[in-house]
């Protein structure tokens, strides 16, 4: 393909506003699959975790050919604690299309993705998606988003960024905002027409940015990126080198490279300017590597992302149930896999932990450990992890915490409970603002305030808040926060589960667990609402006397426990409570099992002294 005739886009939005969808439409379009293929929803969305939590988690290739052009298109994470993900993919198109949701409009992560699009001089389309939607807003939303432009220094260039009108469900557009549309014809016009070839001379020497790196069972390592300049055969010798490590310089052969044709990889024999490839054969790539030609070694430019505000230690699982459901337990295992992630993912870091069986791994929020930590479990490994705490940061001599801006969708009549719950949790309101029947607040809040709020939330709401967040900076430490309003119901002895001490239990609180799930001391088996922990023994049994028999259990009407997801686990751990995640289990544990050692562990806290021991 002529490098006159190459488009490369990202599509960038806010979680849920259609990118996948539109994805979806624009290959369909496109001619990828054939007339009667049968063709999944959000067919970019591989990965099984992305199909049942309905969010892209990984960017991801595809192209298609319109009017003799190849559109080589990136999907990228709308999630704010995915934007690692958009940031490394935006240094390898040329333009963008942001997606805005016609009801809803700029959100933080929309804001968030425009702002590094402008910053790299991207041409930028707006799609102004879901136009079919019975609560549109079709005006308001433009002049929402020209206001969002105006915000962020948008050239002059930028501030007349094309409009197209889409509804990707129904696979039409238009430039009219009053017209429907009948294809997807408009928006690929709109595409050709705006955003420029790629540029780079043909005939210097061969030089790729690496923008991500993936593995293959069969021919290994694969650095994917844009081809800068020059072209790339199989058998040439290349070295890798790094911006910012001016010390990096490794020689290798390319053994083999591949573009893309749809959704899948096709070998060829060369690459030229602008195509974006996969590259095997290069010893040690990272992401950020620069991939080069011996004639010409100086490494392209790449910005650092930015860095993570949340940690959680990972530990080997030591609890009584230990090894029992896990394929992968040791230390050696846990460490391994973890150092490749951190690979892998530029927002993630890793390190040695205090002891030899842990190891501190910091990410973007909840939601990015909590999908790795859901990763590894279905790869089939046991380990226990503690309770997020943030990243506490000295600047000018002064204790700062990370600040996140949250956006709260929520009915008129719950105004009153939000902000009451974001008072307590140190929420600053910025700015509400009616839409349609629903306000929108917007907060600054610790980020340590946020967690464990999203389903409190959903409880407050009946189902009906919306919350979505971005991080906004460091400022001055807000004071302490009273996270928990709720004890533990924590078992008293090893065993099984039975209906009779199940029944007793229920009455102090709400259980997890039913009838016959194993049970250690000192694991939780429930929620006190009353604020503090008890013991209670589920495993106790209704033995045999004179007057009755011990079968009357049946008699006994148990509860439906609460069902705990693996967000819920983390958003209830306490400072002294850790998780045991296992491919078949969640359990939650104090750190500290036996009972009498963990009311002699609080006495020292309270500085009751020698009184501790009594």
């Amino acid at each position: 393909m002529e490098q006159e005739k190459i488009r490369n886009v990202a599509i960038i939005a806010h979680v849920d506003h259609g990118k996948t969808s539109l994805v979806n439409e624009l290959l369909k379009q496109g001619n990828v699959f054939r007339d009667n293929q049968s063709v999944v929803d959000r067919v970019m969305d591989s990965n099984a975790l992305e199909r049942e939590r309905g969010i892209t988690i990984l960017s991801k290739n595809a192209s298609c050919v319109y009017d003799g052009f190849k559109i080589n298109i990136v999907d990228t994470p709308g999630h704010a604690d995915f934007g690692g993900e958009v940031e490394r993919v935006l240094k390898m198109v040329d333009g963008a299309l942001l997606v805005v949701d016609a009801f809803e409009g700029p959100m933080p992560q929309t804001r968030f993705v425009l702002e590094r699009a402008l910053a790299l001089g991207l041409k930028i389309i707006v799609v102004v998606n879901k136009t079919d939607r019975p609560d549109a807003r079709l005006k308001e939303v433009v002049d929402e988003i020209l206001e969002l432009f105006l915000d962020l220094d948008a050239s002059e260039d930028q501030l007349n960024s094309p409009f197209v009108f889409a509804s990707a469900r129904a696979g039409v557009a238009s430039r009219n905002i009053n017209d429907r549309g009948r294809n997807m014809q408009p928006l690929f016009q709109t595409i050709i027409e705006h955003i420029s070839a790629p540029k780079g001379a043909a005939d210097a020497p061969f030089k790729m940015l690496v923008s991500s790196a993936e593995h293959n069972d069969y021919v290994g390592k694969l650095a994917v990126g844009r081809i800068d300049s020059g072209r790339l055969s199989v058998g040439d010798n290349v070295v890798l080198t790094n911006y910012h490590d001016e010390s990096k310089s490794v020689k290798s052969k390319v053994v083999s490279i591949f573009t893309y044709d749809g959704i899948k990889r096709v070998p060829v024999q060369n690459a030229d300017v602008g195509d974006i490839v996969c590259v095997s054969g290069i010893d040690g790539v990272m992401i950020g590597d620069t991939v080069c030609s011996e004639a010409d070694t100086s490494p392209i430019e790449f910005v650092k992302i930015a860095e993570p505000s949340v940690e959680m230690t990972f530990q080997v699982n030591d609890s009584p149930l230990a090894g029992k459901e896990g394929k992968y337990v040791t230390s050696r295992h846990l460490r391994d896999r973890l150092y490749k992630e951190a690979v892998k993912d530029l927002s993630l870091r890793v390190s040695d932990g205090a002891t030899a069986e842990s190891f501190v791994v910091c990410g973007r929020g909840e939601m990015h450990l909590s999908i790795l930590i859901e990763t590894m479990r279905r790869d089939g490994y046991e380990f226990a992890v503690s309770m997020p705490k943030v990243l506490i940061k000295n600047i000018d001599g002064k204790k700062c915490e990370p600040i996140d801006r949250v956006f709260i969708d929520v009915p008129e009549n719950c105004v009153g409970t939000v902000m009451n719950k974001m008072g307590s949790r140190k929420g600053e309101l910025i700015d509400m603002s009616p839409h349609g029947s629903r306000i929108r607040m917007n907060f600054k809040v610790p980020e340590r305030g946020l967690f464990g709020y999203q389903s409190e939330l959903l409880t407050d709401t009946k189902g009906e808040g919306i919350m979505s967040t971005l991080f906004d900076g460091y400022e001055p430490y807000k004071g302490e926060i009273n996270r928990r309003e709720f004890g533990s119901l924590i078992a008293h002895e090893q065993g099984d589960s039975i209906v009779y001490g199940l029944f007793n239990a229920q009455e102090r609180g709400t259980l997890f667990i039913g009838a016959g799930v194993p049970v250690y001391a000192g694991m939780v088996v429930g929620l006190n609402p009353r604020g503090e922990d008890i013991v209670v023994n589920v495993c106790k049994r209704k033995h045999l006397t004179n007057t009755r028999s011990s079968g009357s259990d049946d008699a006994l009407k148990l509860i439906t426990p609460m069902r705990m997801t693996l967000e819920d686990c983390i958003e209830f751990l306490a400072d002294d409570e850790i998780l045991e995640v296992t491919p078949k289990s969640l359990r939650i544990r104090k750190r500290t099992l036996d009972a009498t050692e963990r009311m002699r562990e609080r006495a020292k806290i309270l500085g009751l002294g020698k009184h501790a021991n009594d």
